[in-house]
């Protein structure tokens, strides 16, 4: 299963909190140290805080810092959450001119949503926290912030 680049950033922005204790960059930080646009960084702020993963403030003093909830926060469920639980192929044809002759009889659309659930079903006991564990935490620490590209 492959991630949308949505999903990947949103994991990416949460270890990059999980490791910023005592710190609350700004989304335009975050985005320089993970080199992506500022607008994609802002979307997935966004979502994120909708979540309740994470906590922005804004003005003076302000920034972002992950709740205690975002800290705990199972990545199988997160992934579920951003990536959906839809089929992994289109066997109903919204993506094509005419759904697929084989779907009333195939097998392969079963095993293929059995795998996706194994793939969640793996991420589900690991949280936030633990990604961010040595040696990933202290290479996060160590990323110096870019400027955004916008």
């Amino acid at each position: 299963m492959r991630l949308t680049r949505f999903t990947d950033l949103a994991l990416r922005v949460l270890m990059r909190l999980a490791v910023q204790r005592g710190t609350t960059p700004t989304t335009r930080e975050v985005a320089g140290a993970m080199d992506v646009p500022y607008t994609h960084a802002a979307k997935v702020v966004a979502r994120l805080q909708h979540l309740g993963l994470i906590e922005a403030r804004r003005g003076r003093g302000g920034g972002l810092a992950l709740t205690p909830a975002g800290h705990v926060a199972s990545v199988g469920a997160l992934v579920r959450e951003l990536e959906g639980t839809g089929d992994v192929v289109d066997c109903d044809g919204e993506g094509a001119t005419t759904p697929c002759p084989l779907r009333s009889a195939c097998r392969l659309r079963g095993a293929l949503r059995a795998a996706q659930e194994a793939f969640f079903a793996s991420l589900d006991p690991v949280t936030l926290d633990t990604l961010v564990e040595a040696p990933t935490g202290p290479l996060l620490i160590g990323l110096s912030p870019t400027p955004a590209r916008d």
